[in-house]
């Protein structure tokens, strides 16, 4: 994106015209209004056109009639250093997302990194690393500004308490996937989770049968024990457990649900369709796993929202609450919602060129995947029509 047009929307920026607008909050997917008023990033009112003050307004954006909603958050991603996977040995791979309307990532844990250490010290140094790296690169504009939350320690026998607090202080809010490492056990597991949580660091935990060497089965008895915050790809990474093991973690615990792309897609359907028996779509969160042995998937998190909604009659607008405002609540972040306050990370979206649906909603009922129109992080556009999804039949005008 040339320089000209990110500064060419800083201050304030007035998106009309929207035809509809998802909030990303599950009690209330979709907000009765046509405009969004943003001033340096960030949103600053929400309403009709006719009762926002768009006076002073640098840029306006026509969305056309099209639909705006958060920015999509991919929940379980595994970057190591820059735009660059060793795992596919790819390029541009984030940026790729980014034409998928992926805003967020946030990492399960940099574990494809060429010769990783797993000394005490070795884990410590990467972990801090990766955080410094990414933020240093969001601030840079690589990757197309996406919001890449790095730095997640993959824990390993050895570590103490201690060095969860040096990790806190050092600025790392994550623990990569409990399981990868040689902690494998529950009660092991547990402690370091509470010591974890002690400090403010989030943990996720591997289920399901091993994915990468070194890694192994972890069971529905290993994940209710270790307790972590997010049950990471509950349908398996890509093996799963059994429908009644993970009907089993559904029930017995309250942490998040996390469904991924590149997992068993009939144990993903048949989640979601329990968390919702339950009363508990609250935590379905999405993710892709990627990169992976199966490579890397820039439209996997819109391919899961198609997915869930079609195949397990989930309304449209909610599917898309489990890759936003979902993600945002569980994993305590600030974007992910469209709410005065949040930071204009924004996907403009309209049904796909000749899909046989009326509507954006309807065509992703029926399965199909949206086209993107643009993508805003912060109030800066990073990417127009994207390259990735299919044509848009609208996009946005910038005025």
């Amino acid at each position: 994106m040339a320089a000209e047009t990110l500064t060419g929307l800083s201050g304030k920026v007035a998106v009309t015209n929207i035809g509809l607008l998802l909030s990303g909050d599950i009690d209330q997917p979709i907000l009765d209004a046509n405009t969004l008023v943003i001033d340096d990033g960030v949103i600053v009112a929400i309403g009709r056109e006719k009762d926002c003050d768009l006076e002073g307004a640098r840029t306006t954006v026509d969305c056309k009639g099209t639909t705006v909603a958060p920015g999509l958050i991919d929940s379980h991603v595994h970057p190591v250093f820059g735009d660059w996977t060793p795992r596919q040995n790819q390029m541009g791979w984030i940026e790729s997302n980014l034409n998928g309307g992926v805003t967020t990532m946030i990492s399960a844990g940099e574990v494809h990194l060429p010769g990783r250490p797993k000394d005490v010290i070795g884990v410590k140094a990467l972990a801090i690393t990766a955080q410094r790296s990414f933020e240093g690169m969001r601030g840079a504009g690589v990757g197309g500004g996406v919001k890449v939350m790095a730095g997640a320690p993959v824990i390993e026998k050895g570590m103490v308490e201690e060095d969860f607090k040096e990790l806190s202080e050092a600025g790392v809010k994550l623990l990569g996937e409990v399981g990868l490492g040689s902690v494998k056990g529950g009660e092991e597991a547990a402690q370091m989770v509470a010591w974890a949580r002690k400090y403010g660091i989030q943990s996720t935990i591997h289920t399901g049968g091993p994915s990468i060497p070194g890694s192994g089965l972890i069971d529905r008895d290993v994940v209710l024990a270790a307790d972590a915050d997010v049950i990471g790809h509950i349908n398996g990474g890509h093996t799963s457990l059994s429908y009644r093991h993970v009907c089993d973690l559904c029930e017995q615990s309250s942490r998040a649900l996390e469904i991924v792309h590149n997992g068993n897609e009939r144990i993903a359907l048949l989640t979601a369709r329990h968390a919702i028996e339950l009363k508990c779509p609250h935590r379905i969160i999405l993710g892709t796993d990627s990169p992976a042995g199966s490579g890397v998937q820039p439209l996997g998190i819109l391919r899961m929202i198609a997915l869930i909604s079609s195949l397990a009659d989930v309304p449209a607008e909610i599917a898309f609450c489990f890759a936003t405002g979902n993600t945002a609540r569980q994993r305590n972040l600030r974007q992910g919602l469209i709410e005065v306050g949040r930071p204009a990370d924004l996907v403009f979206m309209d049904r796909a060129q000749h899909t046989a649906a009326d509507t954006l909603l309807e065509s992703v009922q029926l399965g199909d995947i949206p086209g993107v129109g643009m993508v805003m992080i912060d109030g800066l556009i990073r990417c127009r029509r994207s390259r990735n999804t299919p044509p848009a039949t609208e996009v946005p005008v910038v005025l």
